[in-house]
């Protein structure tokens, strides 16, 4: 059986080609689309969610020399109670993390990328308060780098758009994420 599937596997691989499949990071450390994600410089980003995040993003991005596009990003980090006791105590929390980003061409200032991302975490609420602040922030730690993964998903896929020129353009023009 196993060899059948590989015989298969093997069979289908050229029609792959023909439907136009191709790797994101084709080329390695010196393609097209590795070379773009290092010219995003990422601005700063205000609180320990921001932090995070900016951080995680720096260290996906690798950003070397003059930038390109800056990345801006504006982050709305909820807890909410869903478990509730008959005392009215909170059992079951949910910590949500959304980023909503834009990434700007710093050549002509158009906003190229405006998307958002965003994940969700379950946190139990025990009796140790110090236990249950300890679940939230490692929560809000490994949210941040699921977010930050995701935007680098989405600015690759750009790049290799780009690259390719099938980049779509924006339907309207998007408006500026406020600066507070």
């Amino acid at each position: 059986m196993a060899r059948l599937l590989l015989v298969a596997g093997i069979a289908l691989t050229p029609m792959l080609s023909g439907c136009g499949l191709r790797p994101l990071y084709g080329g390695g450390s010196s393609g097209s689309v590795a070379s773009a994600l290092t010219q995003v410089e990422v601005s700063p980003i205000e609180g320990k969610a921001g932090w995070l995040i900016a951080t995680s993003l720096r260290d996906r991005l690798g950003a070397s020399g003059s930038p390109r596009y800056r990345l801006d990003i504006r982050l709305d980090d909820q807890i909410v109670g869903l478990g509730v006791r008959q005392d009215d105590s909170v059992t079951r929390e949910r910590r949500t993390l959304r980023a909503r980003f834009q990434l700007i061409d710093l050549t002509d200032s158009t906003v190229v990328v405006d998307a958002t991302a965003g994940s969700d975490a379950g946190i139990d609420v025990v009796q140790s308060e110090y236990a249950t602040i300890a679940a939230e922030n490692t929560a809000l730690e490994r949210l941040s780098g699921i977010v930050a993964d995701k935007i680098v998903a989405r600015i690759a896929l750009y790049a290799q758009q780009r690259e390719s020129g099938t980049e779509a353009p924006p339907a309207a023009p998007p408006a500026p994420i406020p600066v507070p």
